[in-house]
């Protein structure tokens, strides 16, 4: 049941979260926690203001290394399902870059492996970042900001 999804266009995270757990999970009684995080663009990063931002990534080597990060999680934590989407290509403020969700039967195991989750997309998995900043200039995020 697994599942990561890169897409190119703005999501919805709350809907794609509820539209797979109808899907997925419908008369699954057992699951009594859901973990997730939703991680969206912020206006400015390192005392700069970001007017949009634009990740880039190599088709089908994103993929399998999502697929592994959440291949480890649901090897580590008693999880029942987990699921990744990300976006990539130009992105506003607020949009949403990434939800990350796992489904367990006890919440402890849900928080810690929808962190990892997080932690793991990253410090591994390969999206590089362009930031167009409100000055005109352009950049490469070469690092990430502290969790």
């Amino acid at each position: 049941m697994a599942a990561v999804r890169i897409l190119t266009a703005p999501f919805d995270p709350w809907q794609t979260l509820q539209d797979y757990e109808q899907r997925e999970h419908a008369g699954h009684t057992g699951l009594g926690a859901t973990a997730c995080f939703v991680g969206r663009m912020r206006d400015f990063n390192e005392g700069d203001n970001v007017r949009t931002m634009t990740l880039e990534h190599y088709p089908g080597m994103a993929e399998r290394v999502l697929e592994n990060l959440l291949d480890e999680a649901l090897s580590r934590w008693p999880l029942e399902d987990g699921l990744i989407v990300h976006r990539v290509g130009e992105m506003q403020p607020a949009e949403p870059i990434v939800l990350a969700a796992v489904w367990s039967s006890h919440r402890a195991a849900a928080f810690e492996a929808c962190r990892f989750l997080m932690e793991a997309l990253k410090s591994k998995a390969p999206f590089w970042k362009k930031e167009a900043l409100t000055d005109g200039s352009e950049r490469w995020v070469e690092h990430n900001t502290p969790g």
